[in-house]
């Protein structure tokens, strides 16, 4: 009975401890290794295939969703554009229905 009662108060301790250190293990590279972004001894700037390969996706991936947006913004200029000529050319046509400006 008491053994048992040892191996209830302990379990709940080594099941949490065990958790903890899979949680928190970092990832670690080696120098060299594929990734890791120093496998030349020229310092961050230089770095692997793979590495390399990964920063132009990257930047590839930037320069699209920034194109995107720019295209939109313009979009939307050329409508606001529009939209100003329209209430310009029904503030002409009301002016001159009027009998022109009346200061």
């Amino acid at each position: 009975m008491a053994s048992l009662r040892i191996t209830r108060a302990f379990r709940p301790l080594t099941a949490l401890s065990s958790r903890r250190l899979l949680s928190t293990t970092p990832r670690v590279m080696a120098a060299g290794d594929t990734g890791s972004g120093s496998s030349r001894p020229m310092g961050d700037r230089s770095g692997d295939a793979f590495t390399k390969r990964e920063k132009g996706a990257e930047d590839y991936y930037v320069k699209q969703h920034e194109k995107e947006k720019l295209l939109a913004v313009r979009a939307k200029i050329a409508e606001a554009q529009k939209h100003l000529k329209d209430l310009e050319k029904h503030v002409d046509e009301i002016s001159k229905e009027q009998g022109g400006e009346q200061h």
